[in-house]
């Protein structure tokens, strides 16, 4: 079976507007409103990562709402890239093969999204692990049969780089093993950092 591919980064913060102007202005292109999370209190934008993958910025919907939970949007105080997410080929299959080899992804729940115009898309997710070496163990994606947000017309902004630190980064290789994907890794701080060809030349987020 293949290796699961890469499918989005999470970059989240905990006011979208402000999130979207500074990222519009530090790139120099804006990202593309993707719609609102049913019942999760959240709102998206998106940009293309080049091939079948993409950049989700993510927030509050309501800034007078509770913060949601979402990827620690709750406990944020600015931007954080909160998240890496693959797609397997069979998502059970990867869940059971990394639950015997020692590492145990969660359980696959469904999520839904309401684009702009009103479509309601529908996919399955395992949970963030942001709890599990700081994000750096990505979760895993199933679109069942809605369109990849990539086959929407985004704007796309080359990924160069994907790296994590963590100070124990064995222990993270044991988890990546597991899922069988791969992700750059040195020791320090935990944070995951992607690196993105932009307008304005390359830009960092951490």
């Amino acid at each position: 079976m293949t290796e699961p591919l890469l499918d989005h980064l999470v970059y989240a913060g905990p006011d979208i507007d402000a999130l979207v102007a500074s990222f519009t202005e530090q790139a120099g292109v804006a990202p593309v409103l993707g719609g609102r999370h049913v019942g999760r209190g959240t709102r998206n934008y998106l940009t293309g990562l080049g091939g079948n993958a993409y950049l989700e910025l993510i927030g509050p919907d309501d800034p007078r709402a509770p913060k949601p939970a979402t990827f620690g949007i709750d406990r944020l105080t600015g931007p954080k890239l909160a998240a890496w997410v693959v797609r397997p080929a069979d998502i059970e299959h990867t869940v059971a093969q990394a639950r015997k080899l020692g590492y145990d992804p969660g359980d696959i729940g469904p999520l839904s999204r309401r684009t702009p115009e009103g479509t309601l898309l529908e996919w399955r997710l395992t949970p963030n692990r942001g709890d599990r070496f700081g994000g750096l163990a990505p979760a895993l994606i199933d679109w069942l049969d809605a369109p990849h947000p990539t086959t929407n017309d985004l704007p796309v902004l080359p990924l160069v780089s994907l790296r994590g630190t963590h100070p124990d980064p064995d222990a993270v290789r044991g988890a990546l093993d597991a899922l069988d994907v791969e992700l750059d890794l040195t020791e320090g701080t935990p944070a995951l950092e992607a690196v993105l060809d932009t307008p304005n030349g390359r830009i960092t987020l951490r």
